[in-house]
């Protein structure tokens, strides 16, 4: 079994490998394996930086404790104070490096497919899908990313039946991805007449974003239906069969779009939507073959398979997972929910380094 450093070793040298590779004149035509070394460079580059920031905080905690041994008066106590700052900041630096040798996740740096729809509740779950939409657009602008509108469906009172989102960050699948399931609501809803609080619940599906070169789409196997676009209570509003929806036969799996005038348009949003629901189920089934059973992001969209909940009555926000909850329910749907996904990705990486450990 390797140590750490020889661990270290043999990445650096994968590093030079690939700086090596990516300087190739054939590589800039392979988009494939250009995208695959620039991932891995950025990986290998980043596990680089944090071992030269321990080795180096390593030294200086050798020297200072050396000058110490050595000093004595004023000096020494300032060789003290040395010491005290190397100890202090070196476990934070091993611990970045520990997290950064752990297996990737295969969809980090990836584009996001966001899904959100109303689910129990009627029309107040389309209500909340709306709310939750707009927290998410929110976040997305307060993280700085860019958000594509791929389709809006508003249902009779201004919800959504579904509302599906295109997210482009570098840390944009790290930061969602943990989003996915159920979200649950209690509040009076607008068309409750004696102010009784109801519990309602929407689903929201993460996707990664697959490219052309991750999901090979064989025409012949695919059903495309045209028809025209509908509103709210099923009323037309295209007088153009514009709406597509595409079947992928051998897996049933179906994706609809009617938000473009233009049934070209249409086509092209389906693609994608469909190219990544593709990736994920092939990805979901190689990890149950790997004995990595997961469950389904959504579920039924049963209220009791909840994830979260938001309480207007009380303000309050109750990650179940996590058992976290803040008081802050105002700041939440404004798209503040750091502290959820910085609290979740904490819980993530100390179930890995449990699962190293254990190994």
């Amino acid at each position: 079994m390797r140590s750490i450093d020889e661990t270290l070793n043999v990445l650096q040298d994968e590093l030079h490998a690939v700086e090596k590779a990516l300087a190739e004149p054939d590589v800039a035509t392979d988009l494939t394996r250009l995208r695959d070394l620039s991932r891995r460079h950025k990986e290998l580059a980043e596990i680089n930086v944090a071992w030269n920031e321990v080795k180096s905080v390593q030294s200086d905690l050798a020297t200072a404790k050396e000058m110490f041994n050595e000093s004595s008066g004023d000096d020494r106590e300032l060789w003290r104070e040395e010491v005290n700052a190397a100890e202090a900041k070196l476990p934070g630096l091993e611990m970045k490096l520990e997290t950064l040798l752990l297996p990737r996740d295969p969809n980090e740096g990836r584009n996001v497919i966001l899904e959100i729809r109303g689910a129990e509740g009627g029309e107040e779950a389309n209500l909340f899908a709306s709310d939750l939409a707009q927290m998410y657009r929110r976040y997305a602008a307060l993280r700085g990313w860019k958000l594509d509108v791929i389709e809006e469906r508003y249902s009779e009172q201004g919800g959504f039946d579904e509302a599906t989102y295109l997210v482009k960050g570098d840390d944009a699948w790290a930061r969602l991805e943990h989003e996915a399931g159920v979200h649950r609501v209690q509040r009076v809803p607008v068309t409750e007449a004696k102010g009784r609080v109801h519990t309602s619940s929407a689903t929201v599906s993460v996707l990664p974003e697959a490219e052309e070169v991750d999901v090979e789409l064989n025409m012949n196997e695919l059903k495309i239906d045209v028809y025209r676009s509908s509103g709210p209570g099923g009323q037309s509003v295209n007088t153009t069969d514009s709406a597509v929806r595409i079947t992928h036969l051998p897996t049933g799996i179906m994706v609809a779009m009617q938000d473009e005038k233009s049934q070209i348009q249409n086509r092209a949003k389906a693609l994608i939507v469909l190219r990544s629901r593709l990736l994920k189920a092939a990805q979901d089934e190689q990890a149950s073959e790997l004995g990595d059973l997961k469950r389904g992001q959504v579920g039924t969209g049963g209220r009791s398979e909840k994830i979260r909940t938001y309480n207007f009555k009380e303000n309050r926000v109750t990650d179940h997972r996590i058992n976290m909850t803040t008081y802050t329910l105002d700041a939440v749907l404004q798209g503040n929910i750091d502290p959820f996904v910085d609290a979740l990705l904490s819980d993530k990486r100390a179930r890995q380094l449990a699962e190293s450990d254990g190994r």
